[in-house]
């Protein structure tokens, strides 16, 4: 271990810490899949939505997790799913 590994900053996943703090601090609000993405498989593994927020319309996509995988029956295109959003950015937000 050489002299600057003590003063290494640690990697630090951000995808992965937003995701957190808006599943535990998110406002929830209901939104709709409009598309998805599936592997060789037919398994989906990405999610296409909309949601709406004081009037204004939200798209958005994300990468389902391990977790959401294994419930990818509740992602199909026209499902309403719960969305959590950060009040301050309604554009940031996650599906559940």
């Amino acid at each position: 271990m050489g002299i600057f590994d003590l003063f290494r900053r640690k990697q630090v996943d951000g995808e992965a810490t937003r995701r957190a703090e808006l599943l535990r601090t998110g406002r929830i609000t209901e939104g709709s899949i409009f598309d998805v993405i599936t592997d060789d498989s037919g398994a989906i593994t990405q999610v296409f939505y909309n949601y709406e927020i004081s009037g204004v319309e939200y798209e958005s996509s994300q990468s389902l997790d391990a977790g959401q995988r294994e419930r990818s029956a509740d992602y199909y295109p026209g499902a309403r799913v719960t969305v959590r959003f950060n009040p301050r950015q309604p554009g940031n937000s996650v599906v559940v």
